[in-house]
């Protein structure tokens, strides 16, 4: 099977342990190893800024004339979790995912932060196996295809937030966990974001991400509204 994906992606491995490493979640190597360090999360980390700078490039190279906020904005469209959520499902990883016995009972293997994390860590065994040149190959092929020229196709609120607030000097704007709730297979994350000290929006969701994503959103549905 992993083979497919190795079609899927258009990418042949010369150490297949990367990718193998590239698609096993943390859930499944703390149930086998007991050691989290076996998991893809590192390699997320490291894909995760491969991304970031590929994708900048190209946008700096290809928009010459957009200012550093709107590239900012185009960046972020692209690399947020729903956009490589849905790479996900065009090479169908989730199938391939090695998941833990609570994330594949609780469809761990369609779940976007899941998802999002596992394409990073693909991007990084891509370098890893292939130099730099694997790993934009990649990004070209699945990332760079569908740039939000006209409109971003999702939009990055926390972002979208620090730009406005930034209009004004000396503001400072932060974002706090104040909840967790729910099991470990369905946690859900309570956030508040201030502004100078004081809430301006409060946000929950299935990761810290999300749920500071829907604060920043209500902060700007109270402070901003015109900008909506």
């Amino acid at each position: 099977m992993i083979k497919d994906l190795e079609i899927a992606i258009g990418y042949r491995f010369r150490n297949i342990t990367l990718l193998q490493n590239a698609l096993t979640h943390s859930s499944y190597a703390n149930e086998r190893w007991h050691d989290s360090l076996k998991s893809n999360e590192r390699l997320e980390f490291l894909g995760d800024s491969i991304l970031g700078m590929v994708v900048a490039e190209y946008l700096y190279k290809n928009f010459p004339d957009r200012p550093e906020g709107e590239l900012t904005r185009m960046r972020a469209d692209m690399v947020c979790e729903a956009s490589l959520a849905a790479i996900a499902d065009k090479i169908d990883l989730g199938t391939h995912l090695l998941l833990g016995h609570g994330e594949e009972r609780f469809g761990g293997r369609t779940r976007a932060s899941i998802l999002a994390d596992a394409v990073e860590s693909v991007i990084a065994a891509c370098f890893l196996d292939g130099g730099m040149a694997a790993a934009r190959d990649f990004i070209q092929r699945f990332v760079l295809t569908d740039v939000p020229v006209k409109r971003l196709h999702n939009v990055d609120y926390k972002t979208a937030l620090q730009e406005l607030v930034q209009q004004k000097k000396n503001q400072v704007l932060a974002y706090a966990l104040v909840g967790e709730s729910g099991p470990d297979h369905d946690k859900q994350f309570q956030v508040e974001v201030s502004l100078n000290g004081q809430v301006v929006g409060e946000g929950s969701g299935s990761s810290k991400k999300r749920a500071e994503q829907a604060a920043a959103q209500k902060a700007i549905e109270a402070l901003y509204p015109e900008t909506l």
